[in-house]
């Protein structure tokens, strides 16, 4: 499946790559052109010969038109193998794809049903004590259950296979009621939300500022958390330790996390005060040098968040039921 490269300038040369790859050429279709200008009369804009190449076809392909923009799509299936050239605006391909594609597919290829995924993210949770509390689930057939594990970070993905889209949800949300009671406010968020996201919307929601230092991390690590209501600031890690929260203002949340590699492992240290209330934790990592780094920032983002809806926003913890 290919997006792009299917407009009228010399830039756009999708079809030429399609005709040359299964050994075609390119047909011109007039009700396409048609259709076409058509589009662009009812926009009341000028249409120049440039774009009758957005009417030329491989020979032999199925046609999908697009009512929703000016660039039709095709499809070339030879020998077994399928090509499918969409157009590269976001609005037309997941249009097409929806209205048109998959209900192709599953036409061509004789499939029934439909497979859904949903991602639930844990984080400062092993992947073997996870493994433990979901093991039972793991041996299920249809849904499944799998775990994927990162840096500080453990997926747990649940797959369904039904006869509709609202059967293969409803068979999702079911198990993944039974994983939230066992694992509760570990769960931090579900598909494409992450940590940072996550602890964006937790502060959003609050009317005290959140401070958070940090010390012997990377530049580029712990980008697209700070917003509205939370600021970072980088401390050298020899300046750490004159650092004490005490002596900060604690009006507001504030949370300090120092990174310190080693050659043999990494070292986090973690603290938050709040008034009247404060916490540490320390933890070492003995994994890969490559993935240390990455540890210690999930690591920290998670401790970030448990602190603010445990002791800040209790409001926002998970409702196992």
């Amino acid at each position: 499946i290919t997006t792009g490269g299917l407009g009228p300038t010399v830039d756009d040369p999708t079809r030429e790559a399609a005709a040359q790859a299964f050994n075609t050429h390119n047909e011109f279709h007039p009700e396409l052109w048609e259709q076409i200008r058509q589009r662009f009369l009812k926009r009341a804009m000028n249409i120049s010969d440039n774009n009758r190449k957005q009417a030329m076809i491989p020979a032999g392909a199925v046609v999908v038109e697009n009512p929703v923009g000016t660039a039709p799509s095709f499809i070339i299936p030879q020998n077994g193998k399928v090509l499918i050239c969409l157009p590269g605006v976001p609005r037309e391909m997941e249009y097409l794809m929806q209205a048109s594609i998959i209900p192709w597919l599953k036409n061509h290829f004789e499939m029934s049903g439909i497979i859904k995924a949903r991602v639930l993210h844990i984080a400062a949770v092993s992947e073997s004590k996870i493994d433990e509390m979901v093991a039972d689930l793991e041996a299920m057939t249809n849904p499944t259950v799998g775990l994927l594990a990162h840096p500080g970070v453990v997926d747990i993905r649940i797959t369904a296979k039904a006869d509709s889209e609202q059967n293969a949800n409803e068979m999702i949300e079911g198990l993944e009621k039974i994983i939230r009671q066992r694992l509760g406010n570990d769960i931090y968020g579900v598909d494409d939300e992450t940590l940072p996201l996550i602890i964006q919307k937790l502060t959003e929601k609050g009317s005290n500022p959140i401070k958070v230092i940090l010390g012997g991390f990377s530049p580029e690590t712990f980008k697209g958390l700070e917003g509205k209501n939370l600021s970072i600031e980088r401390v050298e890690p020899s300046r750490f330790s004159q650092i004490s929260i005490s002596d900060l203002s604690l009006q507001s949340p504030v949370f300090s996390c120092l990174y310190t590699p080693t050659p043999e492992h990494s070292r986090i240290d973690l603290n938050f005060s709040y008034p009247n209330i404060s916490d540490t934790m320390t933890r070492e990592y003995m994994g890969a040098p490559g993935l240390r780094e990455e540890w210690a920032v999930n690591f920290c983002l998670s401790f970030i968040r448990h602190q603010l809806i445990s002791k800040v926003y209790p409001e926002e913890q998970n409702d196992p039921s």
